[in-house]
């Protein structure tokens, strides 16, 4: 054994797979984690491991197989697809608990910060599960949200800490999915807001920036039904298709720009370029806009009830317009966020993540390389 002084603490990140946002709001974490000078593993497969390979492509990696939850193709139906998943998703987690200790096997690990990825907490690991949703949303009623609750305090409470990626108090942006009556009973830290952008100063050269996010076929019917209304509103765009790998595709029109992907520099140049942004009410993409204070046009998923109540929740403080995705009509939708009466979005410090993520990594204590 060396007495070379001690090594760099290895620290698991992993996001889930349903859709982007999980892996995006990691960046922020990564990037501290690196500036404390730890080794950071990257645990992930799919589009969220594409995305983070591209932001920290010398980072290690972990195949981590994603949960594969698909969602209905119509709101409808998303209640019991998602319920006919449940042993998809109970056999997911065994599944990512069984290739953590696989490869724990022949690797070393001081600490694991999993994003909503219920199977990787390790005897002896110390482990940390991050979420927004303590309380979930439930198109079947209050019973059903009951026992929701139950299962996902069963599974956050294996973990030896839990981040809240909101703030604390009123002052929020998840209201009750991240402030429920009752906390699960294990160590508890409000994050607040995580996003990889950044504010400034930009002058305003486009309409409008569609960014395109979670999982399939969603992604693609929302996709379908943007291309399809933009055309007629005369006015410049840039969509972001949410691909990252994916071909590039050209519009007909010079003024409509189409990207599969944007890294995080040029998006967030991208969306303070723009006077409007239409997106998902998906919570990573609400942080994104929070901080950099933007105004934007809401879309929830159909049937996605946490996006549904984020959209009320939001419009209701009057921070975002949303719209349904059921007879959406972008003209229309555009001239109606002309006359909202935003509300600026006064927040508390955005930075206490570093506070919390400094003080995990001191709790780890000294280790020597071997």
């Amino acid at each position: 054994m060396s007495d070379s002084g001690p090594r760099p603490k290895r620290i698991l990140v992993a996001p889930l797979d349903w859709g982007l946002g999980h892996a995006t709001r990691c960046i922020p974490l990564i990037r501290e984690l690196n500036e404390a000078g730890c080794e950071v593993i990257l645990g992930a497969d799919g589009a969220p491991l594409e995305l983070l390979s591209k932001e920290f492509p010398f980072l290690e990696k972990i195949l981590l197989p994603g949960y594969g939850i698909r969602y209905a193709n119509g709101g409808a139906g998303f209640g019991m697809k998602m319920i006919a998943q449940l042993p998809v998703i109970r056999k997911a987690i065994r599944r990512e608990a069984r290739v953590l200790r696989q490869w724990l096997a022949t690797h070393q690990l001081d600490a694991i910060i999993s994003d909503n990825r219920f199977g990787l907490h390790i005897p002896g690991i110390p482990s940390v599960i991050m979420t927004h949703q303590l309380g979930i949303r439930s198109p079947f009623g209050p019973v059903s949200e009951k026992w929701l609750k139950w299962a996902n305090y069963r599974y956050i409470q294996k973990f030896d800490a839990c981040w809240v990626v909101d703030f604390p108090g009123d002052r929020n942006l998840a209201g009750k999915l991240s402030h429920p009556d009752v906390l699960p009973r294990i160590p508890l830290t409000y994050l607040g807001c995580l996003s990889r952008l950044q504010p400034g100063k930009k002058a305003i050269t486009r309409d409008l920036t569609v960014v395109i996010s979670g999982p399939e076929p969603q992604r693609s019917l929302f996709e379908q039904l943007i291309t399809e209304q933009v055309l007629d509103t005369g006015l410049s765009v840039l969509i972001v298709r949410g691909q990252p790998g994916a071909p590039i595709r050209e519009s007909t029109d010079s003024r409509i720009r189409i990207v599969p992907h944007l890294e995080s520099e040029r998006l967030n140049e991208a969306l303070l370029e723009s006077a409007f942004v239409l997106c998902r009410s998906g919570y990573s993409s609400v942080m994104d806009l929070v901080r950099l204070g933007k105004k934007a046009i809401l879309v929830p998923t159909p049937g996605q009830t946490e996006q549904e109540y984020l959209g009320s929740y939001l419009m209701g403080r009057q921070y975002f317009l949303t719209a349904a995705q059921k007879n959406f009509r972008l003209k229309e939708t555009l001239e109606q966020a002309a006359h909202f009466p935003y509300r600026p979005i006064d927040m508390p410090a955005m930075g206490n993540y570093r506070a919390v993520l400094r003080s995990f990594v001191q709790s780890l204590g000294a280790t020597h390389p071997l």
